[in-house]
């Protein structure tokens, strides 16, 4: 019988899915079966998975699956062939007691199955006999079935729901009730069942726009073209996104508009259409005194519409909905949807209105009765310490007009918390301080400052746009690390619940892309310092929280490019001016280029090994009369002459140059590791060439630990 390879689809017909998940719902149900029929060998070569997900269904089209699927041979190796064949060369009563132990075979097996099946292969020296079995195939309903029935359980679900079949006795467990199973292979129905389902080839359309109550499948290949021709449901996840963004473009293009791009509401609005149909609404022009940003997350979060920006990117009173029926007059759909935004945007207006009758320095005792953590107090008491090490930071970045204005954005920074507008939409949490405190009178950089204190929230956002902000940014998120590591909330694993990871790389971007002249350590030991002891921060926790904020920064620039090595070498160090890193790790990059460098990069490494099992500490003293080797002299004057021109270097930040003037030193130490007993009985000799030794260590670790760079 010949073992033919079609296309296989399986579709699970269920209610409304969750459409925030269906995306990677869609994706594990297809990579789940398509992994577990490979693993079973059902599939044939290039083999192709497409996934479909829509509200009401998960399915999978999988091209080139056998009929039966192809068991690879099992090979057996029984005993060496000294054993197994006798000298007239006839299989012995051994081998035969072997192959009905290992094999399952009878006494009277005929010879030539096993003529076919032994065979003989060297292992070492000693030549073996091996049995190879030739598996029976499964047929490919087998295989559906328990590849199916397994990844059921195994879907990415938040929460199940439990549910009873029709008998009323069965109880269900799944995303969502299931109400119908297709399974195909070519043109015949796989006859397998799952969640009480029987499996056919009939589905369902649109719930209002199909044109036949049920769509039947001709054959697994036509399940994308049928539902949509019959069934006017665009099933493929993909398609229906990328339908929904030409429609959005077009239908603004119209309007001389651009809509606001947000992907994940591009998602969440593709899980919950199956026949998308774009309309365009609008509203009255008098909710543009809201700040934008309401109305933008009041459209998007609440309605999922897609606002509309004018060119220099203001909002306009025009927006998109997508619809998920296309009636040949849409003026209700869009009257109902205009109806129930604005009433949303009135909701936005009053709140706004309201929270502007009330100054935000008037809102600051309220912090007081907002909880901030139980071990470290309220708000009130949180925005105290901000407020004192916003000012610690500007007076040592700017002086006193710095100082000022940072404490008092650090002030203000958290009183919009207690907005009705802040309670509504927790997001805008800085951005409305920013407009109600330059709805007080309070000058930009203040206003601006409280904004942008939250900034960088995530991976790649913008930096605080004034020093003010800067102080008061740095602020906020050292408080956090401190306060935190100090009671103990350290993260571990996957879990971090209070972003610490972010602040410690928001810290370090600061300081570095703003090219701020302030040590890492000494903002520590400042902000530790307003804690007035209700944490535990000693120099165990200051080295913890260092390593932390080192070894997040380590990782941030792996994803610059960086070698390992390179970060490594850099970081080991651990400079406090954290803005001199990208010159330090741009050094190490070009001398890693120089032949000289890993000559060097291994001496480093020798001396730093040698260094280390050296009991109580090496003097940094060399005694010349002491030196008796030439290589030792000329080392020590290779040294002398090298080092004050690469301190000069490294002084001025010119640190190419500094790890360059290194180059010269290559002749001089590979002559000395050579020619010169380091390790000599004589203790004064010996002491004194360890002298040499950490001078030279001192001299090519100044910017960076090159011994680090050895692979």
């Amino acid at each position: 019988m010949s073992n033919t390879a079609r296309s296989v689809l399986i579709e699970l017909l269920v209610e409304e899915l969750p459409p925030k998940s269906l995306k990677q719902l869609g994706q594990s149900f297809g990579t789940l079966l398509f992994q577990g029929l490979q693993k079973l060998h059902n599939l044939g070569d290039g083999s192709q998975l497409t996934t479909f997900a829509s509200p009401r269904r998960l399915a999978a089209h999988i091209t080139n699956v056998l009929d039966i699927a192809l068991q690879p041979p099992q090979k057996v190796k029984l005993m060496p062939v000294s054993v197994g064949v006798g000298a007239d060369g006839e299989y012995t009563s051994a081998f035969h007691k072997k192959l009905r132990q290992s094999c399952g075979y009878r006494d009277d097996v005929h010879h030539s199955v096993l003529e076919v099946r032994i065979s003989r292969e060297f292992e070492g020296k000693t030549e073996f006999l091996f049995h190879t079995d030739v598996a029976v195939g499964v047929p490919v309903a087998v295989n559906v079935q328990q590849v199916l029935s397994t990844l059921i359980t195994r879907l990415p679900i938040a929460k199940l729901m439990t549910y009873q079949l029709a008998d009323g006795w069965t109880t269900i467990c799944f995303v969502r009730p299931a109400h119908g199973l297709v399974a195909l292979h070519g043109d015949e129905t796989i006859p397998i069942g799952v969640l009480g389902l029987t499996a056919g080839r009939e589905t369902q359309g649109h719930r209002f726009e199909a044109g036949t109550k049920a769509v039947v499948l001709r054959d697994a290949d036509c399940y994308a073209q049928q539902l949509e021709s019959e069934g006017a449901v665009i099933p493929g996840f993909a398609a229906r996104r990328n339908e929904i963004v030409r429609q959005l473009n077009v239908a603004a293009a119209a309007e001389g508009l651009k809509p606001v791009e947000d992907e994940a509401l591009l998602d969440e609005v593709t899980a919950l259409v199956e026949r998308p149909n774009v309309l365009v609404g609008k509203f009255e022009s008098e909710f543009l005194d809201v700040p934008q940003e309401c109305l933008i997350l009041t459209m998007k979060t609440h309605q999922k519409y897609f606002p509309l920006l004018d060119a220099n990117g203001k909002l306009s009173p025009k927006f998109l909905l997508v619809s998920n029926i296309r009636p040949a007059d849409p003026s209700h759909v869009i009257d109902g949807n205009e109806r129930v935004l604005r009433s949303r945007l009135a909701d936005a207006k009053f709140f706004f209105d309201r929270d502007r009758k009330k100054k935000l320095y008037s809102r600051v005792a309220g912090l007081d009765k907002v909880v901030y953590h139980n071990k470290l107090g309220s708000q009130a008491e949180r925005v105290e310490r901000i407020w004192a090490i916003a000012q610690a930071i500007g007076l040592r970045l700017g002086g006193n007009e710095l100082a000022a204005q940072a404490g008092e954005a650090a002030m203000l920074c958290k009183a919009d918390l207690l907005t009705d507008m802040v309670g509504e939409f927790p997001e805008l949490q800085g951005i409305m301080g920013r407009y109600y405190a330059k709805h007080d009178g309070l000058p930009d950089d203040v206003a601006f400052a409280i904004e942008d204190h939250y900034k960088p929230r995530f991976a790649g956002d913008e930096l605080p746009r004034n020093m003010t902000g800067t102080c008061v940014a740095l602020a906020d998120k050292l408080e956090m690390l401190i306060g935190m590591f100090g009671i103990g909330q350290i993260p571990t694993g996957d879990k971090d619940p209070f972003a610490l990871r972010r602040h410690a790389l928001g810290v370090t971007r600061i300081l570095i892309e703003k090219k701020l002249h302030i040590a890492l350590e000494e903002m520590i030991k400042i902000s530790s310092g307003v804690f007035n002891n209700k944490i535990k921060f000693g120099d165990t926790e200051s080295r913890q929280l260092l390593d932390f904020i080192y070894e997040r920064m380590s990782s941030q620039l792996r994803e610059q490019g960086y070698s390992p090595q390179q970060i490594e070498a850099v970081i080991a160090k651990r400079p406090q001016l954290l803005m001199e890193i990208p010159q330090r790790l741009a050094a190490v990059r070009a001398f890693s280029a120089l032949p000289e460098a890993e000559s060097l990069a291994i001496a480093n490494k020798r001396v730093s090994n040698i260094l280390k099992k050296v009991e109580g500490s090496v003097s940094g003293a060399v005694n010349a009369e002491l030196l008796q080797e030439p290589a030792e002299r000329a080392l020590h004057i290779a040294l002398n002459s090298v080092m004050p021109k690469a301190d000069v270097a490294f002084d001025r930040g010119e640190f190419s140059l500094a790890l360059q003037e290194l180059a010269v030193l290559k002749a001089p130490v590979d002559a000395f590791f050579d020619n010169v007993l380091v390790n000599t009985e004589d203790p004064v000799l010996r002491a004194n060439r360890l002298a040499l030794l950490a001078q030279l260590q001192q001299a090519m670790n100044r910017v960076a630990d090159i011994s680090r760079l050895v692979a």
